[in-house]
This record gives C-alpha cells, sequence and structure tokens, in this order.
C-alpha cells in the first residue's frame, strides 16, 4: 500500500512558476512509476507526467514538454513536478499517482493503482 500526499499547488500570474510536491509512505515509490494528472473544470483528467521506477525515464505529455519537468528524491521518497511558464490553461487539480505502469500503458489513469487527493494550480492575473 502507497499513501501519496501533494503539496504546493496555489495561485499563480501567467509565466510564473510552481513546484508540486508528492510525497509517499508505506513503500519507495522508486520501485513505482510515478505519473501526474490534472484535471480542469468539466473536463476529463488527463496525463500530464510520468516518471519510471529505477532508472527513472522521464514522459510528458506535448503541452508541458520544455515547461514541466518531473523528478524524484529517493532519500525523502518524494515526486515533484517543477512547472514554469504557466498558462491559464494549465489551471486544474492535479494529482499524483503510483502504480506497476508499463511504458505503453503510463498515460492512462488506470495503470495506476495509487492516487494522492490532489492540489488546485490556478493560473490567473
Amino acid at each position: 500500500q502507497v499513501q501519496l500526499v501533494e503539496s504546493g499547488g496555489g495561485l499563480v500570474q501567467p509565466g510564473g512558476s510552481l513546484r508540486l510536491s508528492c510525497a509517499a509512505s508505506g513503500r519507495a515509490l522508486r520501485d513505482y512509476t510515478t505519473g501526474w494528472f490534472r484535471q480542469a473544470p468539466g473536463k476529463e483528467r488527463e496525463f500530464v507526467s510520468a516518471i519510471k521506477s529505477g532508472g527513472g525515464s522521464t514522459y510528458y505529455t506535448n503541452s508541458v514538454k520544455g515547461r514541466f519537468a518531473i523528478s524524484r528524491d529517493n532519500a525523502k521518497n518524494t515526486v515533484y513536478l517543477q512547472m514554469n511558464n504557466l498558462k491559464p490553461e494549465d489551471t486544474a487539480d492535479y494529482y499524483c499517482a503510483a502504480g506497476r505502469a508499463i511504458t505503453s500503458s503510463l498515460t492512462s489513469a488506470s495503470a495506476y493503482n495509487y492516487w494522492g487527493q490532489g492540489t488546485q494550480v490556478t493560473v490567473s492575473s
């Protein structure tokens, strides 16, 4: 069993930055693929980024490539999502998730077994 707690959301102006954290307990995140998903009001949950277990290959949806960076601190058992040059369309609730997802499935929410409660990100002037 893995428990996940997100933090770091908030209100930021367009062009600003935020760093989301996903702190885990119960198991080591390095043994799981950890993903970030987001859900905007009235929209379906969508994949944002993921970091694979072990070696930590990273993946991003096209709309955040070059702006977001996912990383993992094994000592802190925490995964981060650094978000730069934020845009209003990045406004959403952001969720981290962990699972045994293989590369071909890691963009699918159904590949993850454990989810955090979410943290809200609002990009607005």
